[in-house]
């Protein structure tokens, strides 16, 4: 059976915010857990809530999710998704939800990664087409160099929080209608961080971070297309705690261009014709996206007759050879004549009428007398 839509299985709109999907898992969570709920189906239901909570709560996994469906949500689309999303929905959380505790504990001071970051850049169509290289400037937290990181005023450090014992969580005690019930909330005291900073940096404020922006150079491949993104490793937020940082990811827009429509590697144009060419046959000069080029064309061609350029499309982002181009003929009906010139449409339709050499042309024109008859 196909998947159930992520969205549709927390019961959210799709441009629901971080909490409401939370919010929304929590309240599912609590009701199928197979330690709270018998029925044939809970355990089903809870793995699919959780599925859909680790995918929409991850900002990257979301956006891959919304783009590709649930083949990028599996990193089937261009590129990938690193680390640096908090692992909450985990087995050790539930239990803990619960039962107070029993589950892993997450270390507050351990090495994390840092965010990922996300940046649009927005392509002419050649660009897309040929590639480019550049530089874009993108805002990000670097580690405070006044202190390391420490958030504290140089010369001193930061002290184990005495509430919490360093742990960065407490646990706090609940009556309710099934007995006592042991919660485990992160500590106010020190926000979770396990540390007190008592003299703080006066660069970064004890926060350890400060707010810079970085120039970065990109190297766009030729063949990229609308959509697709390029992963830059490393780029992204510092790590906590002597963490390595995350992952930029550029995704790439595309702007349409006049003439030409992409699709895939493929890519088709229009080509208008007048009558007496289409009628006679001609020899017309063709642009393409790498160079121009001479196309024949037969005596008697119709509207919506398609001509192939091999290799004259996009290449493919991969190296995988070029795509080919499509000309669309599409013959052009005059809107403006002068008198000579409709005179001899009308000497033409009455020796054409008369004297007909195409017999597929002379029955439609016929079918087309006889149903007006």
């Amino acid at each position: 059976m196909s998947k159930r839509d992520y969205y549709e299985v927390l019961g959210v709109e799709k441009g629901a915010s971080k909490d409401e999907i939370k919010k929304a898992y929590r309240k599912l969570a609590r009701k199928y857990h197979p330690d709270v709920n018998n029925e044939p189906d809970a355990a089903d239901k809870f793995k699919e809530a959780k599925e859909a909570y680790e995918v929409l709560s991850n900002e990257q996994k979301r956006a891959q999710y919304d783009q590709f469906g649930h083949a990028g949500a599996q990193g089937q689309g261009f590129g990938g998704f690193g680390g640096g999303a908090e692992d909450f929905g985990g087995f050790g959380d539930i239990f803990d939800m619960f039962f107070g505790g029993g589950g892993r504990r997450r270390d507050p001071n351990a090495p994390r990664q840092g965010a990922d970051l996300q940046y649009t850049m927005t392509l002419e169509f050649e660009e897309a087409i040929f590639g480019k290289e550049t530089d874009i400037k993108i805002p990000k937290e670097e580690t405070c160099d006044t202190c390391n990181g420490s958030g504290a005023k140089p010369g001193t450090k930061p002290k184990t929080c005495s509430h919490c014992n360093g742990s960065g969580q407490m646990n706090m005690e609940q009556n309710t209608p099934f007995g006592k019930v042991v919660n485990r909330r992160v500590c106010q005291h020190c926000n979770g961080s396990g540390k007190i900073i008592e003299e703080k940096c006066t660069t970064c404020h004890g926060n350890g971070k400060v707010k810079t922006q970085k120039t970065i150079h990109i190297n766009i491949p030729a063949g990229i297309d609308e959509g697709q993104q390029i992963r830059v490793a490393g780029k992204g937020d510092s790590g906590v705690n002597g963490g390595p940082p995350g992952d930029l990811f550029v995704v790439i827009q595309v702007k349409p261009h006049d003439f030409f429509e992409r699709e895939g590697d493929h890519i088709y144009c229009e080509l208008p014709l007048n009558y007496a060419q289409a009628a006679l046959g001609d020899e017309v000069e063709v642009p393409t996206v790498h160079d121009k080029v001479k196309l024949k064309i037969p005596a008697g061609t119709q509207t919506g007759k398609t001509f192939r350029l091999k290799g004259k499309g996009a290449p493919n982002v991969r190296g995988y050879g070029h795509g080919d181009q499509h000309i669309i003929v599409k013959v052009v009906t005059p809107t403006k004549l002068t008198d000579r010139q409709k005179e001899l449409l009308r000497e033409f339709n009455e020796i054409g009428g008369n004297d007909s050499t195409n017999e597929q042309d002379s029955s439609l024109f016929q079918k087309f007398k006889n149903a007006f008859k």
